[in-house]
């Protein structure tokens, strides 16, 4: 049973009361004619017309939450806010009888939704006002919302004070946070319109959008510890997929050319300012293209999704402008590994030869000495190389032992057509010339399984039947995959993956005993 505050009992004693009286205070059904936003618009543009003579009488049916109230004697003042914006409404005696203003005073309270019916008018102060005529009851809150302050400023602009600051509350209780923070609903119309960018633009491309499997029999596609469950009826073991690239590439066997996938991924690792267990990952391969194709549509299609979301290239990003704007720089992983850690990986084919080279070159980095040469070449580019990769950066031509789905180079057959787009420090996407001979790829797959313990949670199970589908045929092809909540962190200027995602991972909440 839930325990209730003090003011939470005043509240729902008040919702007794009304049933009380007949009244229900959540009724099933609800009218309105205009939104907030609709109604000022169309109000302020009545008064444009009439050019100084009387507004006709405008009238509207809102809903709306009350998010303030002032009572003043026989007025009352009050501000509802839907989804679109606020407006304020007034309540007279002379309009609307004692009876009801009492009402609206005494039994409604902040938080409670309401209808409001009335005609549009302008108040002494130039306020665009509902003057109600009629109220409903919509829904009443029972749990007071974080108190609220906004504070205006000379220049007119607003500073908003709330109760609501605690990242972590906030992240806990997000319905709370959307209610009484109406930039906190900015930035999830913002991701919104940013997938729906993706999308278009792919779609645009001759891109057909399919859906794989969620739950799968063996993962793949990624190095990753994955979520294990359990299928009762087929008795076995099933995985939340770590990737959609497997799947995705069985359809090019298939025949179709070029295919996309926008949804979740599931990865068993730790919780970061970037790192969700549960993200958005955006995938396309295409069939015909390499990695130097698949640079320029990413590029092509990042720095439009920017434009789209923001209205501009250049996004305001932790107290720096990054410029989406193409082309964007491109960096060789081995000169970029040389320049910034000053070890040319190229002179070091095992994973003795590179630790010895990192432990004289860098004392104060101590990397795991039973670690791969793969895993020493990411210890190298997130240590030195990753912090100064500021503005967008493709980082291309990586070792092959790292990267078990790409394509060799023709001419150096230990280093594969793969690149990395980097922006402000961080991995926003990955992208291959992927590997599509069957015998390459089953000796690849043969390698990682040797280079990892077999406890190694990042073990890259063999898949046969993934094998099976390549020796159909796999035409030549260019993958890519993209973290969308990184970019939703980049476009609206947050630098915690919990911030862009409505329900980020949270350890369960203790409860006081």
């Amino acid at each position: 049973m839930s325990e209730y505050t003090s003011l939470e009992k005043i509240r729902l004693e008040k919702i007794d009361k009304l049933r009380a009286e007949g009244i229900e205070p959540f009724p099933a059904r609800s009218e309105r004619t205009h939104t907030s936003a609709q109604i000022i618009t169309e109000f302020e543009t009545a008064e444009k017309k009439a050019s100084g003579d009387n507004v006709s009488e405008i009238e509207a049916t809102l809903t709306g939450r009350i998010r303030a109230a002032r009572p003043m004697g026989k007025v009352t003042f009050a501000h509802i806010e839907d989804s679109e914006g606020s407006i304020q409404l007034f309540l007279r005696v002379n309009d609307i009888g004692q009876d009801k203003v009492t009402f609206f005073n005494e039994m409604l309270d902040l938080g409670d939704f309401i209808q409001a019916t009335g005609t549009m008018m302008r108040t002494r102060t130039g306020e665009a006002t509902l003057l109600v005529q009629d109220f409903k009851l919509l829904a009443k809150s029972v749990t007071p919302l974080p108190a609220a302050k906004d504070e205006k400023l000379d220049d007119g602009s607003v500073i908003r004070h709330a109760a609501l600051e605690d990242p972590e509350l906030r992240a806990r209780q997000r319905y709370a946070d959307l209610a009484v923070n109406p930039e906190v609903r900015e930035v999830f119309r913002k991701r919104a319109a940013l997938i729906k960018s993706l999308r278009d633009f792919l779609d645009d491309h001759d891109f057909l959008e399919v859906e794989t499997p969620i739950l799968q029999p063996l993962y793949g596609g990624a190095a990753a510890k994955p979520f294990t469950t359990h299928h009762n009826e087929l008795d076995q073991d099933m995985y939340l997929r770590i990737s959609f690239e497997l799947y995705l590439k069985r359809l090019l066997v298939g025949n179709f050319e070029r295919v996309y996938e926008i949804g979740r991924d599931f990865r068993n690792e730790g919780v970061s300012y970037k790192h969700n267990p549960e993200f958005t990952q955006l995938e396309f391969y295409w069939a015909y293209a390499d990695y130097l194709q698949v640079m320029e549509l990413t590029e092509q299609m990042v720095s439009n999704a920017a434009k789209e979301v923001t209205g501009s290239y250049k996004v305001p990003y932790q107290g720096q402008e990054i410029d989406f704007s193409p082309p964007w720089r491109r960096l060789e992983m081995r000169q970029g590994l040389l320049e910034t850690s000053g070890i040319d990986i190229s002179k070091h084919l095992d994973a003795k030869s590179l630790f010895k080279a990192i432990a004289a070159k860098h004392k104060d980095h101590k990397p795991d000495p039973n670690a791969t040469r793969g895993k020493l070449v990411d210890f190298l580019l997130s240590e030195f190389l990753e912090p100064t990769l500021i503005q967008p950066t493709f980082l291309y031509d990586y070792p092959r032992d790292i990267s078990p789905l790409a394509k060799s180079k023709p001419d150096d057959p230990l280093t594969v057509e793969r690149f990395e787009g980097y922006v402000s420090g961080f991995e926003l996407c990955n992208a291959f010339t992927e590997l599509n001979d069957p015998i390459d790829q089953e000796q690849r797959f043969i390698e990682m399984g040797r280079d990892y313990d077999k406890g190694d949670a990042e073990r890259h199970p063999l898949d046969e039947d993934y094998l099976r589908a390549m020796r159909y045929g796999m035409p030549p092809n260019g993958g890519f995959g993209m973290g969308v909540d990184r970019l939703a962190m980049l476009l609206t200027d947050k630098h915690s993956i919990r911030d862009v995602l409505l329900f980020p991972a949270l350890r369960t909440e203790e409860k006081e005993d």
